[in-house]
């Protein structure tokens, strides 16, 4: 292959990549719900395989699920809506709460801040009959409100959407089936998406559970240490404990603030985000690793890296499905022979792939990236 041809082969593998991040950032309002029902739909096929085996028809156990997963949604919006309004309104006075606690700490920067706004006013002064136009932004309740309709109409088409997924049952993979061209690609292909299913459906279930698990803990915790809200904040950990590495320093950060809004002694108000560390790190470094396993071990590299990509791309909701897309490419790639280079990439040191571990039990995932035993 001549340097040419090459460089028109990097080329145009540049380009399709940059025009692909193009799509998928303005067709966000499309793609987000579908992406979100899909993975939805690969937590939810097994139970609503199981339920068919039950006698329940395909239809009604999808109305079952898809009912359930409303009310739940719909329960926890309700009680979140309430304690997470009060803080929004107290965001200003408790931000300026605890400068002033920390005043001492931050005091030096705001010297130097305030002789900045003094050499930049000095510097540009205003003109004699020259009016000044100042553009207020909405605040954060305008916003959320604003952008309310949109959010509740990605909410609708996620849920109509797993609706048709899981009532359809095995219909995808008889589709599958039907347009292979040769048998063996008919068998790789359903070993493929059953693999898919069963490894990122076992993986978000066991994570889910985990972070449950933690939530409860951070909740006794917060409510043993007197932090207001206590329920709120231990939703929130639960939450962002799906973010591998960025969450719990979220957690972290905001406990702390709010910690440092609420009681008068600094000390015991590093009490809480100190313990809101200790429980993630616990749970990262030895509940986690122990009770998901090292079968698709990922690189830690990766995943940052993905977290990160997502997260830009699509917001928080990007950062919270990273690693269960990051399972599937790694699955996809183990079973492709010309991706092996890229499903090696993907996962931690010392990790076969996955179709060669055959003595490890099947569904186990880690997302913490540390190198396998």
């Amino acid at each position: 292959m001549t340097f040419e041809t090459r460089l028109v082969r990097v080329s145009t593998v540049g380009l399709f990549l940059i025009a692909l991040c193009g799509a998928l950032y303005f067709a966000s309002d499309f793609l987000l719900p579908v992406t979100l029902s899909f993975l939805f739909a690969l937590v939810l096929s097994p139970v609503a395989r199981w339920l068919h085996r039950k006698g329940l028809p395909e239809g009604f156990g999808a109305i079952i699920l898809v009912a359930g997963l409303t009310a739940g949604l719909a329960t926890s919006m309700y009680f979140l809506s309430g304690p997470v309004s009060d803080w929004v309104q107290k965001a200003p006075e408790a931000i300026a709460d605890v400068r002033m606690k920390l005043y001492h700490v931050s005091g030096p920067m705001d010297a130097v801040q305030d002789a900045t706004e003094q050499v930049e006013e000095m510097t540009s002064e205003d003109k004699p009959g020259v009016q000044t136009v100042v553009v207020r932004e909405p605040g954060l309740m305008s916003k959320a409100a604003s952008g309310a309709p949109n959010i509740l109409a990605k909410i609708v088409l996620t849920l109509v959407l797993l609706f048709f997924l899981l009532a359809s049952g095995d219909m995808f993979y008889e589709k599958l089936v039907a347009v292979m061209p040769t048998f063996s690609d008919k068998k790789r292909a359903v070993r493929i998406a059953r693999d898919v299913e069963r490894e990122v459906s076992r993986y978000l279930l066991t994570i889910t559970i985990i972070n449950a698990g933690l939530g409860l803990c951070i909740w006794a915790t917060m409510f043993a240490l007197g932090v207001p809200n206590p329920v709120l904040w231990g939703i929130i950990g639960a939450i962002l404990n799906f973010i591998p590495y960025i969450g719990s320093l979220m957690g972290v950060a905001l406990v702390a603030l709010v910690s440092l809004a609420t009681f008068e002694s600094v000390e015991y108000a590093l009490l809480p985000p100190l313990a809101y560390l200790c429980l993630t790190a616990l749970e990262g470094q030895f509940l986690t690793p122990t009770i998901v396993g090292r079968r698709l071990e990922l690189n830690a590299v990766a995943i940052f890296i993905a977290v990160a990509f997502w997260g830009w791309l699509w917001g928080i909701v990007g950062a919270l499905i990273a690693v269960p897309f990051l399972v599937t490419i790694k699955i996809f790639c183990d079973h492709v022979e010309a991706l092996s280079a890229l499903g090696q990439f993907l996962s931690a040191r010392h990790v076969s792939p996955l179709h060669e571990d055959e003595d490890d039990p099947p569904g186990v995932v880690s997302r913490r990236g540390a190198p396998a035993e």
